[in-house]
């Protein structure tokens, strides 16, 4: 019996309940919400600020599909319940927003819902947008009134049932979601709290970083410590990603000071790892082009995140940890050296500090060593090094899973055992 199918029944047979839960918690946003943000027409200034915010969402990463329009929608995000596409947030007035009055377009922020009073699905990351103020939200508003006009109605949501019922979000919301712009923390300092708001509100670091429950919401006891989700390989295919734990576990940030936390989120490129797969967006479109007093709030905040530990798999006995020496010294020594340090001319480090080696779940990890680290395209200015082959036609299940416990389990690196199991679901 599929996995799914027990928790499929359960919600099923659960209809009527949510339903009933709907009708005590649906809300009509639209004749309630009251803001302090000025609608009225801005000035240049304010666009310009609205340019900056929504570089600083990565808006353009979602809503501007492969080949199309910029901002007109399109993008297919594959999750466990289906196919969700992004919209057109463009002015046209028939497929996008240009017919969205202002506080329309804050409650699909603040509350995630649309002009019609239809739930937004959290794959619009609105858990994390409901953080930005008003006038931020004003400013944005501004800014996505006044790109290109595209014409381009999103494809249909193709979810399972009863995903594809958008009543039942009220349910959702009110057992995950709390509504509300940030709140400062007098305690912190002033660059503290700018880093607490860009990450946890417009950068909405924990939609990957977190992982999430069987319904989707992001575990908040677990904020930060790492997620899975689904994302293309070269070549195009599927295939599941880890992003790494942000927090100051040994797993973690933890080895990383400061400098090379905003190294990394302005230039893509620090003395432990060099930004390749689906980081590489983040950094090409969003991180690198914030100032240089947000990027270092953000790493200031970020480094201040208390630690989750990973939970650490068992270690490879010694015919693995054998194997993975031998495939390691053919394949991967010459670059990455015997040392497991690197080089700033060959290879980046695996020794301590790379959040891929360390990870609990190696899917990134395998994902690299299948199919080579995707860099950035067009390149970042930093210097890069040529990008390392794939070894999907070269090494066998066996031999990749050996050399990956071997580099996990080497040079000050615990994350364990890698089995041949899990790079047969990564191929």
């Amino acid at each position: 019996m599929s996995k799914s199918l027990p928790r499929l029944l359960v919600i099923v047979l659960l209809v009527p309940v949510l339903a009933a839960a709907w009708l005590l918690v649906q809300t009509d946003h639209s004749k309630n919400t009251s803001t302090s943000a000025d609608f009225s027409v801005p000035d240049e200034s304010i666009i310009e600020r609205g340019r900056y915010l929504a570089v600083a969402g990565n808006c353009a990463t979602c809503h501007t599909a492969p080949g199309g329009e910029f901002m007109a929608g399109g993008l297919a995000f594959e999750t466990p319940f289906g196919t969700i596409y992004s919209t057109n947030i463009t002015p046209d007035a028939e497929t996008g927003i240009g017919n969205w009055t202002g506080v329309q377009f804050l409650n699909s922020m603040r509350h995630g819902v649309r002009p019609d009073g239809e739930h937004l699905y959290p794959v619009f990351p609105y858990t994390a947008f409901t953080k930005v103020t008003d006038e931020d939200v004003a400013a944005l508003y501004a800014y996505f009134q006044g790109i290109p006009a595209v014409r381009r109605e999103a494809p249909e949501n193709q979810l399972s049932f009863p995903f594809n019922q958008r009543s039942l979000m009220a349910f959702w919301k009110g057992k995950f979601f709390d509504a509300g712009s940030y709140e400062q923390v007098d305690s912190e300092s002033e660059e503290w709290n700018r880093g607490a708001y860009l990450v946890e509100g417009l950068a909405h670091c924990s939609a990957c970083h977190s992982p999430r429950n069987a319904l989707g919401a992001e575990d908040s006891g677990r904020a930060m410590a790492g997620g899975e989700y689904l994302d293309r390989v070269p070549g195009g295919a599927l295939r599941p990603w880890v992003a790494p734990n942000l927090t100051s576990a040994p797993t973690g940030l933890a080895l990383w000071p400061v400098e090379e936390v905003a190294a990394y989120l302005k230039t893509g490129l620090n003395k432990y790892v060099e930004t390749y797969g689906p980081m590489n967006e983040v950094i090409i479109n969003s991180t690198r082009h914030l100032s240089e007093t947000d990027i270092e709030a953000m790493a200031v905040y970020l480094k201040s995140l208390p630690a989750h530990e990973d939970e650490l798999n068992r270690a490879p006995d010694s015919n693995v940890l054998g194997m993975g020496r031998t495939v390691y010294n053919l394949h991967c020594g010459t670059c990455h050296l015997p040392t497991g340090l690197g080089d700033d001319e060959s290879a980046p480090r695996l020794a301590g500090g790379s959040l891929a080696v360390q990870a609990s779940n190696p899917a990134s990890l395998i994902n690299v060593i299948l199919y080579g680290p995707e860099l950035p395209d067009p390149p970042l200015p930093t210097k890069r090094r040529n990008p390392m082959e794939e070894f999907q036609y070269l090494l066998t299940d066996a031999e990749v899973a050996a050399v990956a416990s071997y580099v996990r389990s080497n040079w000050g690196n615990s994350a364990g055992l890698v089995t041949a199991e899990q790079v047969a679901k990564q191929r």
